[in-house]
């Protein structure tokens, strides 16, 4: 015979249900949560892979722009000669495809390392690092003034460019000074020529004056080539550490290579041999044979 619950039993028994039905309510909102997420990130890796496709396509048409508006400066000797500096270099190129997905992973990521993050600090802490920075600042927790000027403060470089961190290396490492007395007839960067064998991007400054006008040596240094070859024609490199300055288009030329020069030092004469086309100095600076602008470096 079927034994009759009591009330008590009965209002037990709803509340397991009850329990019951909400916990796999929880574990169904996990399994949604969990989804959400799983498309979330396939969404981003296609979207990524979408703009990688999209760069190389872009990159590969401008480089075939380039090339047919540049075909006379391409396939000149300097121009193969850079080419095979450049690959010469050791590049990781699975690092830096690592670095650049994880870069753009991590902007998709933003808005949830945001939710995530300590929203919860509250004013009063900030208020708490910013004295406790200020007394560590002014010497106070044990910290004397005579220990505080032995602290060498840190160049804050990370958000410099390449170009603006080898001008800064350039000027901190070695010192110039004008190695001729002329007109500038031509900047360092993007130029328009009026003759196709002139190359647009321009890797010096020239500086005009009449040939046969001495060239100084800007630095110290050692002649590490003097050649008469390619569309530099007479042409001398110097280098001093990481540090070297070509001085191009000479008319002669007083140094040989392996000679020791000392700053001020007279080391060739203006000309206009080679790929030129007027009597100038192509004077160029490079540090870890990247050029710089030579007018960042001193004045011209």
């Amino acid at each position: 015979m079927e034994r009759t619950m009591t009330v008590e039993e009965r209002i037990r028994r709803a509340e397991e249900i009850y329990e019951r039905r909400k916990r796999n309510e929880g574990l169904t909102v996990v399994h949604e949560e969990k989804d959400k997420k799983e498309k979330h990130e396939k969404k981003d890796v296609k979207l990524l892979r979408k703009m990688f496709i999209q760069l190389l396509v872009c990159i590969c048409i401008y480089l075939v722009i380039y090339t047919i508006q540049n075909q006379q400066y391409i396939f000149s000797e300097d121009f193969i000669n850079k080419v095979n500096e450049i690959i010469s270099y050791d590049i990781d190129f699975k690092k830096l495809y690592e670095d650049t997905k994880n870069y753009v992973m991590g902007m998709f990521n933003k808005e949830n390392k945001i939710q995530d993050s300590n929203e919860g600090q509250s004013e009063e802490s900030n208020e708490i690092n910013v004295t406790e920075n200020m007394e560590i600042n002014n010497g106070i927790g044990g910290a004397t003034e005579e220990n505080a000027e032995e602290i060498e403060p840190v160049e804050e470089n990370q958000n410099l460019s390449q170009e603006e961190q080898d001008i800064l290396d350039v000027k901190n490492t070695t010192s110039f000074i004008k190695p001729v007395e002329g007109t500038i007839s031509s900047i360092y960067g993007y130029r328009e020529t009026a003759t196709g064998n002139v190359p647009k991007d321009h890797t010096g400054t020239d500086i005009a004056a009449i040939t046969g006008t001495k060239i100084k040596s800007a630095t110290d240094g050692q002649v590490v080539l003097a050649s008469e070859e390619g569309d530099y024609g007479k042409h001398i490199k110097v280098q001093i550490g990481q540090v070297s300055i070509v001085y191009a288009h000479c008319n002669s030329l007083y140094v040989k290579e392996g000679d020791m020069v000392t700053q001020g030092q007279e080391i060739a004469e203006v000309g206009s041999t080679g790929n030129s086309t007027g009597p100038h100095l192509h004077f160029e600076i490079r540090i870890s044979e990247r050029t710089v602008d030579p007018q960042k470096i001193l004045e011209l």
